[in-house]
């Protein structure tokens, strides 16, 4: 079952120019995962147990809707703009994990058919958080310590907008008082 290429690669036949999308590795993995989730979705579809026609419309939308969102998001020229696009894109993988899981609720595929494409999904959610940061903070800045000539006050500053233990920023500093 799911019998689907490994490590998918763009074609660049003949020396051909490639798009800078298709040298992201998470977008290579991306299209791993739509050849994989494409052999689920005909199966699922060929047993046609309870309800599941939404789901698997869902998972097709949302599995390209991946692909789709990394290449545009990639393809912009403004950090914000390209954070909300590979955001974006995060949001299309978690929901195909979501629907996934909705296939395994309505009896339509069991865990363990389910559960490389989510192995996937949960790599490329990684990545793109990973990209979110990268693009949705300002650059690394960086002041020098400056100490005041009088010597009342010595004052050092190292602000790092770019910190990954938290998606909210904040300037810290840290204020010596010498006498």
């Amino acid at each position: 079952m799911n019998e689907h290429p490994t490590n998918v690669k763009p074609t660049n036949k003949g020396g051909a120019a490639m798009f800078d999308h298709e040298k992201l590795d998470v977008y290579r993995l991306e299209l791993e995962f739509l050849a994989w989730v494409t052999p689920l979705l005909e199966e699922v579809s060929q047993k046609a147990t309870g309800k599941t026609s939404e789901v698997r419309d869902q998972l097709d939308r949302a599995s390209l809707s991946v692909l789709l969102n990394t290449a545009e998001g990639n393809g912009k020229r403004q950090r914000p703009v390209c954070a909300k696009f590979f955001d974006d894109a995060r949001g299309s993988a978690t929901e195909c994990a979501a629907c996934l899981d909705a296939l395994i609720a309505k009896g339509a595929a069991r865990e363990e058919q389910v559960a490389e494409g989510k192995r996937m999904l949960l790599r490329i959610v990684s990545m793109l958080c990973g990209l979110i940061d990268r693009f949705d903070s300002p650059a690394t800045l960086r002041e020098e310590s400056c100490t005041c000539q009088a010597g009342a006050m010595r004052i050092e500053e190292n602000v790092n907008y770019r910190s990954k233990t938290s998606r909210t920023r904040t300037r810290t500093r840290m204020r010596t008082r010498t006498n």
